[in-house]
């Protein structure tokens, strides 16, 4: 079965966040650490369900997907502005979320087109 490049990035980023979530403090490791790990996780699903979706029902799960995307945006700003963990690694996780960003608008617009 083939595999996206979304998916494979998605799949990057939840790395990426692992690795952070690894360097915060106990008590933002068990909330906002698995919050956003849940939040990826889920996008991760969504993109699943969207790639193996009947045309008609891509756009909500891209719909869905996009939402997860920001939910992580604002959680990884939200690490960066509470100085939870290293500065680089939050703005590398945040340069591929962008990308799935990217990704997931030009696959919603393609699904708008056809």
């Amino acid at each position: 079965m083939d595999t996206l490049p979304i998916i494979n990035q998605t799949y990057d980023l939840y790395k990426q966040i692992v690795d952070i979530v690894d360097h915060l403090e106990k008590r933002h490791r068990l909330s906002l650490g698995k919050s956003i790990e849940d939040t990826v996780l889920n996008l991760l699903s969504e993109l699943i369900m969207a790639k193996n979706a009947p045309k008609p029902l891509k756009a909500g799960y891209l719909i869905k997907s996009c939402a997860h995307q920001e939910t992580c945006m604002l959680k990884l700003r939200l690490c960066l502005e509470l100085k939870l963990v290293n500065e680089t690694k939050i703005f590398q996780a945040q340069s591929t979320a962008e990308e799935v960003g990217r990704q997931i608008g030009g696959w919603l617009k393609s699904t708008h087109s056809q």
